[in-house]
Formats: structure tokens, sequence, C-alpha cells
């Protein structure tokens, strides 16, 4: 099975989230071949991180949960919440697959919630090679719709946004995002 998480910092958390780096790394190292995507969030400075994506593949959502809420930052207290998602992987591919590789351009999470019918869970029109990742969200038995997540690269956020079919979500959330792992 495969899970969205996506932990979002809290204000004012930056000195606590560098102090625990290692921790961090080292956590997420033991889950190196479950990882499909992660990496940071940014502040629109570019530089001040602001949440943490991860999409892995675990056995259930138990396991799903223990991996967000067992993540160093999250049990000290850096992140603010946590969206945490069963996830299905339409591109069938890990970022390390990405044809685009992993600079150049500018990377998008796009998050859009919804009711409902699922709007199109097909791989959108346009570039799919500008696609890293993209999936619905579901509920835990996987069965209801409730948002679809997508990484992307684009020149800006507007063409980030149009990964996204234009109808079919109450909200859009837009975030800059790169490649994460160990630098």
């Amino acid at each position: 099975m495969e899970f969205f998480c996506y932990h979002r910092d809290r204000p004012g958390s930056l000195p606590l989230r560098e102090k625990l780096g290692e921790e961090h790394w080292s956590y997420m190292d033991r889950y190196a071949e479950q990882l499909i995507v992660r990496g940071p969030t940014f502040a629109d400075d570019g530089e001040t991180p602001t949440g943490s994506v991860h999409i892995v593949g675990l056995p259930d959502p138990a396991a799903a949960r223990a991996f967000a809420f067992d993540e160093p930052n999250h049990q000290a207290g850096v992140y603010r919440d946590v969206l945490l998602r069963r996830w299905h992987n339409v591109l069938g591919r890990t970022m390390g697959d990405f044809p685009g590789g992993r600079t150049g351009g500018n990377r998008y999470l796009v998050l859009g919630f919804g009711t409902g019918r699922a709007p199109d869970l097909d791989v959108p029109a346009g570039d799919p090679d500008e696609l890293i990742a993209y999936g619905p969200l579901l509920s835990d038995d996987g069965t209801a719709w409730l948002g679809t997540a997508a990484l992307v690269r684009a020149p800006d956020r507007g063409t980030a946004r149009a990964a996204l079919p234009p109808d079919g979500y109450a909200v859009v959330e837009v975030h800059d995002w790169e490649f994460g792992g160990r630098r």
C-alpha cells in the first residue's frame, strides 16, 4: 500500500528542525527502500522550510501511522499537523525515475481537496514528463477519494496548479518543493 504523508511545520520551529536534522535523516534511512518520493516544502522565500513530504509504500494504515507519528521532528514538536492518506501511484515510478532528474526548474507540490466524485484519476493532459508523482488521496480503506496530490516541475505556480483539472476541487494548495534525501 502507498501512503502520502505531509508534515507541516509549526511557525517558529526552524531552530528545532535544524537541531534534529541528523535524527530525521537516520529515521528516514530506515525507510529508504520504501520511499517513493521525499522532500521539503518551502515558504515564498525559497529557503525557509514549511513542511516535509513523504510518499511511502508500507504494509497497512497502522504502519503508515507509525511512520508519520514516530518521526523525530513530529515527536519533538517541529510539525503543527500531519496529512496522512492512502495514495495510488498513477505514474508507477519513484522520484528517482523522474526523467527530468533532481535539479533544473522549479518543483511544486500541488494538493487538491474535494468531496464526492473524483474529477479525474488518470494522468492529466499536458506533458507527463513534467510530473514527478501523481495520484489520488484516499480514505484508509482505499475506497473514498478525498483529493489528489501531484509533484510537478513547472515554470511557475500557475502552471503547476494546472496539473490538476480546473474543476472538482474545493481547495487547491501549491507549495514550493524540492527533491529530498541526504545531500
